[in-house]
């Protein structure tokens, strides 16, 4: 069965008993712990897809009480340095590929900064570019990365929002 590799970045706290409730629940693929205060799990998990891998880490998280998953990295969010690091290719490689001055010219756009030394792209927009171009990208994780961390934002900043505008945002889901 293929290996999946990713990080769930955690919501709650990661303390002794929560690492136990995690291992219990089926996470001992899994290795755990805290940056900046901020929990993570890092699986290389076995599973017949990657959708399979993520949705059963994301379940045996969230089975713990306290622990619910923010998002899951590598982040669809990325700087030109990590573009290059993901296809194997120079930063300038890249700045060239995104200025249109290599290559089909019809790389993504970015998404943010857009004025600002460090653009941000997203990733499953250049791995779609990548896979269309024929480079061995891996687009369905990319994509499923990308839709997960979409809900997960989604999910926890409506509790947040007015009703009117929860209603106006679940009518565009």
């Amino acid at each position: 069965m293929p290996e999946y590799e990713f990080t769930l970045i955690l919501h709650g706290e990661l303390d002794a008993s929560a690492i136990d409730a995690l291992f219990e629940a089926g996470c001992d693929d899994a290795t755990l712990g805290e940056v900046d205060r901020v929990g993570y799990a890092d699986f290389i998990r076995a599973a017949p897809s990657f959708g399979d891998a993520l949705t059963s880490a994301i379940e045996q998280v969230e089975s713990v009480p306290g622990l619910t998953v923010a998002r899951v990295e590598p982040d669809d969010l990325v700087t030109l340095s990590e573009i290059a690091q993901r296809l194997g290719r120079s930063r300038e490689s890249v700045r060239l590929l995104a200025a249109g001055k290599r290559g089909p010219g019809d790389f993504p756009p970015p998404v943010s900064h857009l004025k600002a030394r460090s653009s941000l792209w997203r990733w499953s927009e250049v791995a779609a570019w990548a896979k269309r171009h024929d480079q061995p990208i891996d687009l369905n994780a990319a994509t499923a990365i990308a839709a997960i961390n979409a809900a997960l934002v989604l999910r926890e900043t409506l509790a947040e929002l007015a009703p009117t505008e929860r209603k106006l945002v679940t009518s565009l889901v």
